[in-house]
């Protein structure tokens, strides 16, 4: 089978390996498409390794999004069924083959139905955003009372992070751009800024990695997350920083899915939003796109079959 692999020195190279065995509590899964994330680009530019978050000298795999057709069963897993249509979410930053390959082996608690009302390409844009997004929340608290700042309130993660936020119960102020500002009221932002304002919130989403600026927009006591653990800006004035760990959870991510099929309009706040398609073949291409940058949703790699 084919698969897509980085030795972090701006490099995408295409290998051929044995297909994966499912081991026990594991499902292979049969891609028909994967999505490209900002955190692929990093890892091609070899941020992790330095950091020394990847020890694969022949390269490590790339892509976090899964989405295809369940393949087979390791021992004690009992579904979903071959055959089945799944995404999960590849969350081993350190492995040597991930979503951007023909098979890929994941744990079973790792995977997701895809719901009616969703194709391969547009539940592939899903798990890391969306998961990103809904476990930050958790990072912030109660949300009783309380006022909430979502830098790039318009991106990949941001954009889920504001409909999910007003459903718990906050109240959200989105940072993102003037063309932008219907799509972020739809979601249920209270106001739409352009720049970060001198406002002070009880809590800061920082989706767009502003780090020390965002801060400033905390209240003393308050709370930071960001998206970026090693990005994380110094605690001041008593304020609580932390960064989301994002990981895998098939149970939670499903309920979320089913949110978003309902929607079935990609102009909703919680939508599949695609900027486009490449072959796996021409992955350095979707990788370049993204770091062109100006595109609203993700590109996806897709599989012939």
């Amino acid at each position: 089978m084919r698969a897509i692999v980085t030795t972090g020195a701006e490099d995408l190279k295409t290998i051929e390996v044995a297909v994966p065995n499912a081991g026990p509590g594991e499902i292979r899964i049969e891609l028909r498409a994967a999505a490209v994330n900002p955190v692929d680009s990093q890892t091609r530019r070899g941020n992790y390794h330095r950091l020394g978050w990847i020890d694969q000298p022949d390269g490590a795999g790339l892509g976090w999004d899964v989405a295809g057709i369940v393949d087979a069963l390791g021992d004690g897993v009992a579904g979903p069924v071959v055959g089945a249509r799944v995404v999960a979410l590849h969350d081993r930053l350190d492995a040597p083959l991930r979503a951007f390959a023909d098979y890929v082996v994941v744990p079973a608690t790792a995977v997701a139905h895809i719901p009616d009302g969703l194709d391969f390409v547009g539940a592939a844009t899903l798990p890391l955003n969306l998961s990103t997004a809904d476990q930050a929340l958790d990072l912030l608290g109660d949300p009783t009372g309380r006022t909430l700042l979502v830098t790039g309130a318009a991106g990949g993660v941001g954009g889920f992070a504001v409909p999910l936020a007003v459903a718990r119960g906050w109240t959200v102020s989105a940072l993102g751009r003037p063309t932008d500002t219907d799509f972020l009221v739809s979601a249920g932002a209270v106001e739409v800024l352009g720049e970060l304002p001198s406002t002070r919130f009880d809590a800061v989403f920082d989706a767009a990695v502003l780090g020390e600026a965002a801060v400033v927009a905390v209240v003393d006591g308050g709370t930071y997350v960001g998206v970026v653990p090693p990005a994380m800006p110094e605690a001041v004035r008593g304020i609580d920083v932390q960064a989301v760990m994002v990981h895998h959870d098939g149970a939670r991510l499903e309920k979320l899915l089913r949110s978003v099929a309902r929607t079935g309009n990609e102009k909703e706040p919680l939508a599949a939003r695609i900027a486009g398609t490449y072959p796996l073949t021409r992955a350095d291409e979707a990788v370049a796109a993204l770091d062109a940058g100006g595109s609203r949703g993700r590109w996806v790699l897709t599989f012939e079959r």
